[in-house]
């Protein structure tokens, strides 16, 4: 079994960046500074460097119809052109940190969760997608409940 985590899509923010304080606010959203770690942008699936203007904004990061639908706040760096790609690896920003991974069906719906300590996710995610209804993986940041990740079945082509 493989698995793939995904970035998010950048053309969907790449219109926020040019906006003022005021329009932003009007989109849920705000500039900060990284000023140290926890700065993760779910495009480039990466840590912001300290100094680094980045978006935090309200995102839906489970758009379906169910009661599952969910959304909150997430971090997007301006220079992230294309959404990372990793196949049967961790981001980075995974290494480090405490996850809820949250197994959802086909129709998404929830059907088993796991919380997964630091250097525990690999493991988590291969144990929820022995499951066979789990079609996908949302991984959220533990201790904050931000979305990070979509986790997909992947079928390498021969």
């Amino acid at each position: 079994m493989t698995y793939q985590i995904t970035g998010l899509d950048p053309l969907q923010f790449a219109p926020l960046f040019d906006l003022d304080k005021v329009t932003l606010a009007g989109h849920q959203a705000m500039r900060v500074t990284a000023d140290g770690p926890g700065f993760c942008c779910r495009v480039s699936l990466a840590e912001a460097t300290a100094g680094e203007d980045v978006l935090l904004l309200h995102f839906t990061s489970h758009d379906v119809n169910t009661p599952y639908r969910s959304a909150y706040a997430i971090y997007v760096r301006k220079d992230a052109p294309e959404p990372a790609r990793f196949v049967n690896a961790l981001p980075p920003m995974f290494d480090s940190r405490a996850f809820a991974l949250r197994g959802f069906d086909a129709a998404g719906y929830l059907q088993i969760a796991e919380l997964a300590a630091p250097g525990e996710c690999e493991a988590a995610i291969r144990k929820l997608f022995q499951n066979p209804l789990i079609t996908y993986i949302h991984a959220h940041f533990a201790t904050y409940g931000c979305f990070a990740a979509r986790i997909d079945r992947f079928e390498e082509q021969q």
